[in-house]
C-alpha cells in the first residue's frame, strides 16, 4: 500500500512544532525558576530591611555582631512570633510583631510573582514564533530530505544522467535539464570542479617541482663534466666544482626535506605534539638564536606585558617562525633592524610576530605568497624554494591559527601569527 503524499509532507513540519513546543516548555521553565528564586532572594532582603530601619527607629543603632536577634512566640502560634533584639549582656532592646510584617511582605512579592508569570504566559507566543524562526533552516533540511527520500528515479532518470555524464561539456559539467535532478546535477558539478581544480593544483606542483630540481641536477651535471675534462689537472677547477657540487647538493636536499615535509602533511602523517608552552620563552629563544645565526641585522624583542600560555607542537611553531625570521633576514639590507614580539590582539588572541624593513611585498604577491613555489618578481634574485611560507601556513592551519600580514614595497613587512 503506497503511503499518502500529504501526510509525508507535513511530517517534518509537525516534528518541527513539536520540537518548538519543547524549547518553549524548557524556556519558561527556566525562566519560571528563575523568577522563583529572584523572589525569595527579594522576600529575604526585604525582611532584613525591615529589621534594619526597625533597630534604627527603636534602638537608634544597627550593629551586626553586639546584638543578639531571635524570632520567639510565647504562645506557639505563628501569628504571635516576635523579633527580638538583645544586647550581648542578656537585656532585651527590643521587641516587635514580626507576623504581620512578614505576611505583608510575602503577599506582595506572590502578587509580583503573579504578575511575571501572567507576562510570561502573554511572551510565549513570540517566544514560540523565535523556535519557529529559529528551526526554519532544520524544517527546509528536514522537508528536503524527507522529499528526496519519497523520491522514486525510474530507470530513465539513471540511464539519462550515465548519458549526460559520458557526453558532458568541454569543461566537465553537466546539464540535465530535468528539475527533479536539478540537486544531482549541482553536486555531480561541483565535484567535477574540485576534481580539475585538484588536478591542476597536483599538476602545478609536479610541474614546478620537476622544475626546481632541474637547476640543481643541471648545475651538477656540468661541474661533473668539468672535473671529468679538467679536474685531475687543474686544481681550481677541481675546488670551483666540489664547492659547487655540495651547494646545489645541499640545495637539493633541503628542497626534497619541504617536499616530504608537504606530502607527509597533506596524507596526514604528520601528527601535532601539542604541550602547554610558553610563547615568551619560545619567542625570546628564537631572538637569542638570531644573533648566532646572522650576525648582518640587529635584531630587537618586544616581549608581551603578561605570560602568555598555549597548547602546541612547539618544535611545528618554532619552525613557522624561523621560516618568518629567515625571510626576513634574507629580503632586509644588512644592517636594517627585525623586530621579533609577542602579545596578544585587541580582542584577547596571542600572537607571533616578525617585522622588517626589507624589500616589501604587493597586495598581490601577499594574496599569493603562501602558495607552493610562488615567488614574487622582486624576491626571483634571492636564494629559495618558494615553499617555506607554504609550510608555515600548513603549520599555522593546524594549530587554528591565521596570518595577518601588513606589507608595503621598499618600505618592509610585518607578518603576525594569529592563535588560538
Amino acid at each position: 500500500m503506497s503511503s499518502n503524499p500529504m501526510q509525508n509532507n507535513v511530517r517534518p513540519s509537525k516534528k518541527m512544532t513539536s520540537i518548538a513546543h519543547h524549547i518553549v516548555v524548557q524556556i519558561s521553565w527556566a525562566k519560571t525558576k528563575v523568577y522563583l528564586k529572584t523572589d525569595l532572594l527579594l522576600f529575604i532582603l526585604l525582611n532584613a530591611g525591615w529589621a534594619y530601619m526597625k533597630e534604627l527607629e527603636v534602638i537608634g543603632e544597627f550593629s551586626l555582631f553586639n546584638h543578639n536577634r531571635s524570632l520567639y512566640s510565647e504562645t506557639g502560634h505563628l501569628s504571635d512570633i516576635c523579633y527580638r533584639v538583645f544586647s550581648t549582656d542578656g537585656e532585651m532592646l527590643m521587641s516587635a510583631e514580626f507576623f504581620m510584617i512578614a505576611f505583608r511582605i510575602a503577599v506582595f512579592v506572590a502578587a509580583l510573582f503573579v504578575l511575571q508569570m501572567i507576562g510570561l504566559m502573554l511572551s510565549l507566543p513570540i517566544v514560540f514564533q523565535k523556535a519557529h524562526r529559529t528551526l526554519r533552516p532544520i524544517r527546509e533540511i528536514a522537508e528536503k530530505a524527507d522529499e528526496l527520500n519519497r523520491l522514486a528515479f525510474s530507470e530513465d532518470k539513471f540511464r539519462h544522467i550515465e548519458d549526460a555524464i559520458e557526453h558532458a561539456d568541454p569543461e566537465g559539467t553537466i546539464n540535465l535539464h530535468d528539475r527533479d535532478l536539478l540537486g544531482i546535477e549541482q553536486a555531480v558539478n561541483h565535484l567535477i570542479k574540485r576534481l580539475q581544480d585538484s588536478y591542476r593544483q597536483q599538476a602545478r606542483f609536479v610541474n614546478d617541482a620537476s622544475h626546481e630540481l632541474r637547476t640543481p641536477i643541471a648545475v651538477i651535471r656540468g661541474y661533473a663534466g668539468m672535473l671529468e675534462r679538467w679536474g685531475r689537472s687543474d686544481e681550481k677547477v677541481l675546488d670551483e666544482s666540489i664547492a659547487a657540487i655540495s651547494n646545489e647538493a645541499e640545495h637539493m636536499n633541503h628542497l626534497v626535506e619541504q617536499l616530504l615535509f608537504l606530502a607527509r602533511g597533506d596524507s596526514g602523517k604528520t601528527v601535532l605534539q601539542k604541550e602547554s608552552i610558553l610563547l615568551n620563552e619560545l619567542m625570546k629563544e628564537i631572538y637569542e638564536e638570531s644573533f648566532l645565526i646572522d650576525e648582518e641585522h640587529p635584531y630587537r624583542f618586544r616581549d608581551a606585558s603578561e605570560l602568555i600560555t598555549i597548547d602546541a607542537d612547539r618544535t611545528l611553531l618554532k619552525q613557522a617562525v624561523r621560516i618568518l625570521v629567515d625571510n626576513a633576514a634574507k629580503y632586509t639590507d644588512k644592517n636594517d633592524e627585525i623586530i621579533l614580539g609577542v602579545g596578544r590582539t585587541e580582542d584577547d588572541r596571542p600572537y607571533l610576530m616578525v617585522q622588517d624593513t626589507g624589500i616589501g611585498m604587493t597586495q598581490t604577491d601577499v594574496e599569493h605568497m603562501f602558495e607552493r613555489f610562488y615567488r614574487a618578481d622582486e624576491a626571483r634574485s634571492f636564494q629559495g624554494t618558494g615553499l617555506g611560507l607554504s609550510i608555515a601556513k600548513w603549520i599555522v592551519d593546524r594549530h587554528g591559527g591565521h596570518f595577518e600580514i601588513v606589507s608595503r614595497t621598499e618600505l618592509g613587512t610585518r607578518i603576525m601569527i594569529v592563535l588560538t
